[in-house]
Parts: structure tokens; C-alpha cells; sequence
């Protein structure tokens, strides 16, 4: 039988496994440990070449921070400013006039040139005369007719006359000569009325220009018979002198009327859409008798003589209405105007101690915008040199390497020029109204409001300005 009792432990092979374990344990003790000098010896790279970027960005900025700061500089100017109101206006013929015949008929050939310049009272058109010269040539014969017939009751009448006073006729036999005679003349005078109404017929077969201007393209051609009072032939429009249609809101209408009435007439400049070359010098002549409450503005119309023909209808144009001119204003290019949290201000360059050019940070206080110039009341004096390229990486003592700014009169830098402005409203009145080309109806052309060109001291700057403000 097998024995109840379990075995005792062999002694010889618990001494042969307890040193493998150790080993084991051993060894993977050992891997832990390079693991770590592993970990260690990376951890230690990445600190060290985090010391080494950092102290070469360190020597690298301190060497920009030596470096100039290249800018270009303009000079504060004080030169005459106008200050003016500005609209979006359409330009229209001074007179325009759409020729109609006057009589029906046959059209003859054009005696004109489309586009050709028309004087007052030249022949442009004819009609076919021939039926209107007949019916002329019949009047006439009968006016002959009945002149004869008056002049045989005339000589019937002298003679019952001479016979009714020797008592050889009666009084009725007179009487009836006489009546006869007085038919004849009424029927002269309706035969006169019929020659010159055919004779008025016939000189309206031949078209004259009603007005001088520029003739447009002929609406109907040669051949074709026309129908008078209906049909349009070809229009004709007056260039020299030429309006121009605008708008402005209501609220700036009693002082535009006060200083009409005042002045008699206002200065008007027409610019192109661009809003930067100007076309051509007028001036204002009247303004409408209502405001149009649909868009509360109110339509006034310059007149310009447009001797070089730069204006041309239904153009659209920028108008500058003058309302003043400022004798010696302080100018500069509103690209020079920042702001930030302490208002408007412009960077200007002076010499520090070290006989080197220092940028400066200039609190200013702006009167108007007008463009890509802007007029200041305080702050510089004319002649100072004012930054208005490279402000971005300015700071007060910042050292700068100069550069004279080049005029650019492109739209694209004139409306760069006006946002990084700070955006004057108007001392005439902020922007009202909805502005349309020419007051007719909306215009997707017209944009909105009309505001005026000038304002005390503006509105905050561009993001970019503010955050260069907040940085000082």
C-alpha cells in the first residue's frame, strides 16, 4: 500500500532552484537601471539644447534689437486745405433732348455722323417734302381762286353802288353784292391760314438740332416711313456745360442752403471712382425743393463746363463739395496716424544722445481725414519728419534707418491709406443717409451713406493700430 503520509522535500532540489530565482531578479533589476541612465542621458540632451536655442534667440534678438529699423519718413506740411463734403454722384447731360418728326413720311438719307458735335439749327434729318410741297402748291391755288373771286364782287359791287345811287337798283340788291363780297374775303383770309400751315409742314420735313451737343446713334434708319410725334429718331446730348446728379443727407442740407445763400456759390470738384485723380473744377447750382423720404437725403445738382469732355453721362463720380479752406493747416499722410489706448498719435525720428536716429511716439489730436491726407490741430509742427512705413516693429528709443516715402496715388493706396487712418467722421455731420447715384433709386454702385469728408478727432483705429498702442 502506498504511504498516507506525503513525501518530505527533497533537500537537494530546493538548494538547486532558490539561485535561479535570484539570477532573475538580478537581471531584470539591471534593466530598470539602464532604462533609466537612458531616460536620463535624453532628458539631459533635450534640457541642453533648450539652453542652447534659447541662448542663441537671446544673442540673436539682442542683435535686431541694435539693428536700425528701416522706415520711410514724410514731412509735416502746412499748405491750404479745403474742407468739403463728399457724395456719390451721377454725371447727367446738361440738356438732353430726344428728336421726334413733326410730320409723316418717308426718312431721306442722315445728314450727320453718329457721335458727331451738332451746332443749334442744323439739318440732321430730312423727310420726303413731295407730298407737303403739293399740298403747299394747293393752297396756294386757292387762295388765287378766291382772291379773283373777291376781286370781281369788288368791281360788281362799284358798280350796283354807282347805280343804287342813281335809283336804278334797289337797297337788297346792294346789300346781297356786298354780302357776296365780304364771303370772298373771309374765304382769302382761311386760304392764307391753309398756305402757311402748308408752308410750316413742309419747312418741318427738314430736322434741325434742337441744341448743340454731341448726337448719339441713329434709332431708325433711312427708308423707313415715320410717324410724326412717335417716333424717335436720335437724341442729342448737351456736354458742354454738363451736371452732375448727387445726394446728401438731410441733416446736412441747412448748411450746405445757409452758405449758397450766403456765398451764391459753392466750389464743387468731380473725382473719378477711385476717389483719387480728379477730373474737373464746377460749381454748385441749385438743390432740389424736397427731401425724398424714402433714404431722408436730398438731390442738389453742380454744373461743370467740361472743356476737355472728361465727363461724360451717366458716369459715376466721387463729388467734393467746398465748404471752407483752411489757410495753413498741418498736414500729413494719413498713413502716419495710428491708434491705441491713448488716442490718436503718429511715430516721429530725432536725434538721441548718441547722435543716432531715435523713433518717438507723438500723441496728436486729429481734426479731419480727407483722403490720403489728414489735418492735425496739435502735437507736431511743420517740417517734423513722421513715419508712415514699417511702424510695425517701433517702440519708443527704437533706433531707425530713414527712407524719404514715394507718392502713390493708386486707389488701392488711397484706401489703405484712409483705414489705416483713424477714421475721422465729419464736423458737418457723420455719415447719413443712404446714398444713391444720382437720387434715382438704388444703385449697386452707390454704397450707403454719404458722410463727410472731415470730422473731429476720429474713431479707433484698425486692430493693428490698437495693439501697437496697447504694446507702448
Amino acid at each position: 500500500m502506498p504511504s498516507e503520509h506525503p513525501s518530505a522535500p527533497n533537500p537537494a532540489i530546493i538548494d538547486i532552484q532558490e539561485p535561479a530565482h535570484k539570477k532573475k531578479t538580478w537581471v531584470r533589476l539591471l534593466i530598470y537601471f539602464v532604462l533609466a541612465c537612458l531616460v536620463a542621458v535624453v532628458v539631459w540632451r533635450i534640457h541642453q539644447n533648450q539652453v542652447q536655442t534659447a541662448a542663441t534667440s537671446a544673442s540673436q534678438a539682442a542683435a535686431l534689437a541694435n539693428r536700425p529699423v528701416p522706415v520711410q519718413v514724410a514731412a509735416v506740411e502746412q499748405e491750404p486745405m479745403p474742407i468739403y463734403l463728399t457724395a456719390l454722384g451721377t454725371v447727367i447731360p446738361y440738356m438732353s433732348v430726344t428728336v421726334k418728326a413733326r410730320v409723316s413720311g418717308e426718312l431721306l438719307p442722315v445728314k450727320f455722323t453718329e457721335g458727331q458735335l451738332v451746332h443749334a439749327g442744323e439739318t440732321i434729318l430730312e423727310i420726303d417734302p413731295k407730298p407737303y410741297q403739293a399740298a403747299l402748291d394747293q393752297a396756294k391755288g386757292t387762295l388765287a381762286h378766291d382772291e379773283a373771286l373777291l376781286k370781281n364782287a369788288q368791281a360788281e359791287y362799284a358798280r350796283y353802288k354807282a347805280l343804287y345811287e342813281a335809283g336804278v337798283v334797289s337797297k337788297e340788291t346792294l346789300d346781297a353784292d356786298q354780302a357776296s363780297m365780304g364771303q370772298y374775303e373771309g374765304a382769302i383770309e382761311s386760304d392764307k391760314a391753309a398756305v402757311e400751315t402748308a408752308a410750316l409742314q413742309l419747312s418741318w420735313c427738314s430736322i434741325h438740332a434742337p441744341i448743340t451737343g454731341k448726337i448719339g446713334l441713329r434709332l431708325v434708319d433711312p427708308g423707313n416711313i415715320i410717324t410724326a410725334n412717335t417716333t424717335n429718331l436720335v437724341v442729342i446730348n448737351q456736354f458742354q456745360p454738363i451736371a452732375v446728379d448727387f445726394t446728401l443727407p438731410e441733416n446736412e442740407l441747412p448748411q450746405v442752403l445757409q452758405k449758397l445763400a450766403a456765398d451764391k456759390q459753392l466750389a464743387v470738384d468731380a473725382y473719378d471712382q477711385g476717389d483719387t485723380q480728379k477730373l474737373t473744377s464746377g460749381k454748385l447750382l441749385t438743390a432740389d425743393n424736397q427731401i425724398d423720404t424714402t433714404t431722408g437725403t436730398g438731390r442738389l445738382k453742380a454744373v461743370f463746363s467740361n472743356e476737355k469732355n472728361l465727363l461724360f453721362p451717366n458716369q459715376f463720380v466721387n463729388v467734393h463739395l467746398q465748404m471752407e479752406n483752411r489757410p495753413a493747416a498741418l498736414v500729413v499722410p494719413s498713413a502716419a496716424v495710428q491708434s491705441g489706448t491713448q488716442g490718436s498719435y503718429v511715430w516721429t525720428t530725432s536725434t538721441n544722445e548718441n547722435g543716432k536716429l531715435a523713433a518717438k511716439m507723438q500723441l496728436v489730436k486729429v481734426a479731419l481725414t480727407q483722403g490720403q491726407k489728414t489735418i492735425l490741430d496739435s502735437g507736431v509742427t511743420a517740417g517734423m519728419k513722421v513715419v508712415t512705413d514699417g511702424t510695425d516693429r517701433l517702440k519708443s528709443g527704437a533706433l531707425v534707418s530713414v527712407t524719404e516715402a514715394r507718392q502713390n496715388t493708386s486707389p488701392s493706396a488711397g484706401q489703405s491709406a484712409a483705414a489705416a487712418a483713424n477714421g475721422a467722421t465729419g464736423i458737418f455731420g457723420a455719415s447719413g443717409g443712404t446714398q444713391q447715384s444720382g437720387g434715382a433709386g438704388a444703385n449697386p454702385r452707390s454704397g450707403a451713406a454719404t458722410g463727410a469728408g472731415m470730422g473731429h478727432g476720429g474713431k479707433q483705429g484698425g486692430s493693428g493700430g490698437q495693439n501697437r498702442g496697447d504694446k507702448q
